[in-house]
This record gives C-alpha cells, sequence and structure tokens, in this order.
C-alpha cells in the first residue's frame, strides 16, 4: 500500500487586502506555520503530491521560500509539484532558481512526463502551467503500464470551457490512471470517473468569505484498484458566514448565534428581521474584540407596529383582529407565542424568509 499527501493551492504570500495591514501580515506568516503542520502529517507518507498555486504571485518573500523548502528537506517522502495559474512556470520561477532538494521533482513543462519509483511499484505523471492560462494538458493521454499504480498531479479545471487547462471527465476516464490529483478549485470533493479516482483537496487556508469552513489536505490509502480518501483539516483560522436575527438586542443575538470561541476566525455576518435603523459601525465597534475580523451587513427591514394593520379590511386585518382578540385574554406565557405566530404569518405574507 501506498501511503500519499495530496495538497493543492496554498497561495502562499497572499495579499489578504481585506485585513488592515498588521493582520494581512499576520495570516501571510500563518500560512508559513501551515507548512508546519503539512510537515507533520508527510512524515508517514511516501508520496505528497502538491497539485499547483503554492504561491500566490510571483512576489514572493525569502522568508516563505525558506519555510517551504524547509518543509520539504524534512520529509523522506517523494514530493511531486505540478505549477498552475498563479504560480506557472515562467523565467526567474522559484521553481527554476531554487534547489529544492532531491526528493523533490517540479514537472516545468506543459506535456505530460512521467517519473518511475520502482520501489513503490509506482508511476507518478504530471505537466505544469507555463502561462496564467493553458489549453488542455491531457489530451489522449494512456498510461503507460497498467499494472503498475500510476498517479497524475495536474492544475486544472472540470469545467468544458475552461481557461484553466480543461478537463474531460471521458479522457479522466481512458486514462487508465488510478488516481488524479487535482487543484484550481478550493473546496474538497472527489468524483470517478471510470477506474480513475479525480480528487480536488480544496484550498490550504481560507482567505476571504468565497472561502468558507474548514480547509485541508487529503491523506490518501492507494492500492491497485482502491483509493481511500481521508480529509485531515488544518488547525487554521477559518472565515464564516452567519445570518442572525437581530430582535430587541442586536449584540446579544449576535453573540448567542454564534459559537462559544469565534475570536480566532474572520466572521460576516447577516441581520435579518425587523429592526430599528441599526447604527453598524457602533455596532462593530462593540463586537470587534470577539472576533479576529468582522464585517456587518444591514439585511434588516424597518420595524412596524405588530398590531397596525387590524384595521384593515383585508385577509391580513381579519386574521390580525382575531389574534389580538386572543392575545387581550391571554396570560404572559400564551401572549409570547402569539406575538410569535402573527410576525410569523405576517412575514409569509409579505413574501420575506423566515427562519424557524
Amino acid at each position: 500500500m501506498i501511503k500519499l499527501l495530496h495538497g493543492a493551492d496554498f497561495h502562499l504570500d497572499s495579499a489578504f487586502s481585506a485585513l488592515l495591514p498588521e493582520q494581512a501580515a499576520q495570516r501571510r506568516q500563518e500560512q508559513r506555520r501551515a507548512l508546519e503542520q503539512l510537515e507533520q502529517i508527510g512524515r508517514s507518507c511516501d508520496i505528497i503530491l502538491l497539485s499547483g498555486d503554492l504561491f500566490d504571485s510571483a512576489r514572493i518573500y525569502r522568508d516563505t521560500l525558506e519555510a517551504l523548502k524547509q518543509c520539504f528537506r524534512s520529509l523522506s517522502a517523494h514530493v511531486f509539484i505540478s505549477p498552475g495559474n498563479h504560480d506557472y512556470i515562467a523565467p526567474g520561477s522559484p521553481y527554476l532558481t531554487e534547489d529544492w532538494g532531491e526528493n523533490v521533482h517540479i514537472f516545468t513543462s506543459p506535456e505530460i512526463r512521467r517519473i518511475r519509483l520502482p520501489e513503490l511499484n509506482c508511476h507518478v505523471y504530471g505537466a505544469a502551467f507555463t502561462a496564467a492560462e493553458m489549453p488542455e494538458l491531457l489530451g489522449d493521454f494512456r498510461v503507460e503500464d497498467p499494472d503498475v499504480m500510476n498517479l497524475m498531479v495536474l492544475h486544472g479545471d472540470l469545467q468544458p470551457h475552461s481557461p484553466y487547462n480543461p478537463l474531460s471527465p471521458a479522457k479522466i476516464a481512458a486514462s487508465g490512471l488510478d488516481y488524479l490529483a487535482l487543484g484550481h478549485i478550493h473546496s474538497p470533493g472527489t468524483q470517478q470517473f471510470g477506474s480513475t479516482l479525480c480528487a480536488y483537496p480544496g484550498c490550504l487556508m481560507g482567505r476571504g468569505f468565497d472561502e468558507c469552513g474548514q480547509k485541508g489536505v487529503y491523506a490518501v490509502a492507494l492500492e491497485k484498484g482502491s483509493c481511500r480518501t481521508r480529509f485531515i483539516p488544518l488547525d487554521v483560522r477559518r472565515y464564516e458566514i452567519r445570518t442572525v436575527e437581530v430582535g430587541e438586542d442586536p449584540i446579544a443575538a449576535i453573540r448567542a448565534a454564534l459559537p462559544e470561541d469565534a475570536s480566532r476566525d474572520c466572521y460576516r455576518i447577516l441581520l435579518t428581521g425587523e429592526s430599528e435603523p441599526l447604527e453598524l459601525r457602533d455596532l462593530e465597534a462593540q463586537l470587534r474584540d470577539d472576533f479576529y475580523s468582522l464585517s456587518l451587513l444591514d439585511r434588516t427591514m424597518p420595524k412596524k407596529e405588530l398590531w397596525a394593520a387590524a384595521a384593515e379590511d383585508t385577509l391580513r386585518g381579519h386574521f390580525l383582529r382575531r389574534l389580538k382578540a386572543e392575545y387581550d385574554r391571554s396570560d404572559a406565557e400564551q401572549q409570547d407565542k402569539l406575538v410569535r405566530a402573527a410576525k410569523l404569518v405576517t412575514a409569509l405574507m409579505d413574501g420575506r424568509e423566515v427562519a424557524l
């Protein structure tokens, strides 16, 4: 059995432009520290496949290069890198100018190449982006020896008209590959095409609200005819989006709707429900210490007197009159239920989304 680590889309040295400058610098340092977690996971692996966009751009800090090289030097595994659209092979690329160590192989050509690992009875194929956009790289590829374990590492997109190496499910199925390690899509997922298991591990670390939730890598156990993946989340900051109905006390409502410790993560909170006009800056100032980063979006509707329409000669008015009459003769507990019923039904009459 071959033990494999599959990662992609590290986007090291991202700008993190939505954060304060000191926070952006801190996040880049956290990216480098995340490599230490990869090192720990990779120590038990035979092969590490990294499917491109390890760097976010051609502007790379020396600290980042040294951290990545140190990660690779500490590993006995064979490391294979397929550069993508953000870190494509070009003159001056660190993939060409740096000494990465004997255990690291970087594919530098758009033509698919093969590396034999006879001690593992395995062949590893790969190719590289040599520009920010690339046509299809897989073509009519077929493995050369179907009896060995055949792997490929590649940056690409399963969307048929993508400018980023569009991949055809039919061609993947016909390739004879056992495992196709992909990068470019920032959410983890696997698909089976013929005998080929095709996988995206997602990105290393969320960098914005389009990359929410846990991020990590795949650990893969490989045998001929069997590929088993396990997603390993990394201990990194997360981006999260939550919808909160503000009620009478927006601060209390926000705090009640979130995990006990949200202070290490970045949150975007959509405020809903009926409310008096909100002062978002004041709310953010009061909540700032509860989060690493916080943005509030006001999606509330103007507050209306609940029984104001009871005098109308309409279906709404008829409903509210009957409910108000029952409200007036009920105890406090029943009144609370009737108020919630009135809010629910009038919201539905207005065509608004209701959180039950």
